[in-house]
């Protein structure tokens, strides 16, 4: 993925192993596979079923994690998670996992996602006397479970969650306990895996790949699974809601060799390119993908299309996070860095150039014109999901209508603008027929909010920008 350039990125990755004597270890693993999901922090805590131990650090979780650091985390139990700064901030304070101790136990949260009402919960925690040691909504619930009266740790977690709004897969652990929740509405996805008679949780399969371990189930919508030394355990902390697993999930964030309810992410985004194709077919030469999520959109295209499929683009995997300061033209410079035409290829051709998604829509106008100053005869550009007209609230940076240039232009609008010979998007109902989730309700049990801006919960008046109106549906 093209990370900071792309202009859309994802709250964060959360892991966690419970009966496993290289907890530290395999979380480690997990973590460095959800990688794309967030690259400014990440952290493990682990327990040896007496006490709670940490280390977390700023950057890759290469970075973040020296030699020898790791055999420091003692235990057959851990939390990990990869941040990408959103809500809060960044910083070390912010890194997660977020731990916390008291005289009688200690308590440990990692988050994916974004809580709508943070803010009012907070201000009525700190009038009753609560301090927070970050700015990161995640810390409202350590407070929360910490303030329940309820004696058993399930019912102060469902206490605690009762009281949330917004989009959350949760792990919290105790010295003795594992607890993993996801929010009623199913907004981030969150699955279970066997490692032996180990069990392991992770925001995307494809880290049960990498740590060798085998798919068991999603952890379901207003649903809290518990590890302790009776094994795992299930019950429900909310009413059913209808299902609503981001559609981002599919098109841009997740890796393509993860399985999401079951739907491979990658077979996904290739019937995406296909039915892109049905609807707003162009005569071509060749098709080209942005890597590198938009490449299985760009296969089924070509494949749809009968047009040859070229590797038009080459991205730079050897450039690092850069602290230069983002001008203009440094700007410019950093979409070369990352990413070159393949002018041997585009040079005299009429080029489909496939994108997942257009949000600020500067990227997609520097890579037209990339490939047409390497020869490009012309440059179609074809969008695998609809405009995204509308803010996310729920854990990716697009907090405002404003920067958003489908909520402010007309499609031949933004095409004049990156100066493309055409401009489609996917439609709504296409992108569904392509992601395929059909045993739901007319949503297929996807957040289409950044589409329609029909919010799946309540939006809270101090998480809106001043012109930015809402509903909530």
């Amino acid at each position: 993925m093209l990370g900071e350039i792309k202009g859309l990125n994802e709250e964060c990755g959360v892991f966690a192993v419970w009966g496993h004597k290289d907890a530290a270890q395999i979380t480690y693993y997990g973590l460095h596979s959800l990688q794309h999901r967030g690259q400014e922090g990440a952290g493990i805590v682990v327990s040896d079923g007496d006490q709670l131990s940490i280390h977390k650090g700023l950057g890759l979780v290469t970075e973040a994690f020296k030699e020898g650091e790791l055999d420091q985390l003692k235990g057959n139990a851990s939390i990990g998670h990869v941040r990408y700064a959103t809500a809060g901030g960044g910083g070390l304070n912010n890194c997660q996992p977020l731990l916390f101790r008291s005289q009688t136990d200690s308590l440990a949260v990692a988050h994916n996602g974004n809580i709508v009402n943070a803010n009012g919960v907070k201000h009525q925690l700190e009038n009753q006397g609560s301090i927070f040691q970050s700015t990161s909504d995640t810390e409202v619930l350590a407070h929360l479970i910490k303030r329940s009266v309820y004696p058993r740790l399930e019912d102060k977690m469902t206490n605690a969650l009762s009281m949330l709004k917004g989009a959350y897969a949760f792990a919290v652990m105790t010295e003795d306990k594992l607890m993993v929740a996801q929010d009623p509405n199913g907004l981030r996805p969150l699955s279970i895996g066997r490692l032996g008679d180990a069990y392991v949780v992770a925001s995307e399969t494809c880290a049960f790949d990498v740590v060798g371990a085998e798919y068991e189930r999603e952890v379901q919508p207003g649903e809290i699974i518990t590890f302790d030394e009776n094994g795992m355990h299930s019950e429900l902390f909310s009413n059913a809601a209808p299902r609503r697993l981001c559609s981002m999930e599919y098109v841009y964030f997740s890796r393509p060799d993860s399985n999401l309810d079951q739907i491979n992410v990658h077979t996904a985004r290739k019937n995406l390119g296909k039915q892109l194709a049905e609807e707003s077919p162009v005569e071509a030469d060749i098709v080209t993908g942005v890597p590198d999520s938009s490449i299985s959109a760009a296969i089924g295209y070509a494949e749809q299309a009968g047009i040859p499929y070229e590797l038009g683009m080459i991205k730079n995997r050897y450039v690092g996070r850069t602290f230069i300061q983002p001008s203009q033209e440094l700007r410019e410079q950093g979409v070369k860095m990352k990413l070159s035409p393949v002018r041997g290829v585009v040079e005299g051709k009429r080029v489909v150039m496939v994108d997942d998604s257009i949000v600020r829509g500067t990227t997609s106008r520097r890579i037209v014109r990339m490939l047409k100053d390497a020869g490009a005869l012309e440059v179609h550009v074809r969008i695998s999901s609809p405009p995204i007209t509308h803010p996310c609230f729920y854990g990716i940076d697009t907090s405002t209508k404003s920067e958003l240039i489908a909520a402010n232009h007309t499609t031949e609008e933004m095409r004049e603008k990156m100066d493309a010979d055409s401009l489609s998007f996917i439609s709504i109902d296409g992108m569904l027929k392509g992601i395929g989730r059909k045993h739901y309700d007319s949503n297929c049990g996807q957040c289409l909010a950044c589409f329609t801006g029909n919010y799946p919960t309540e939006i809270y008046q101090d998480t809106l920008h001043p012109h930015d109106k809402i509903t909530s549906g």
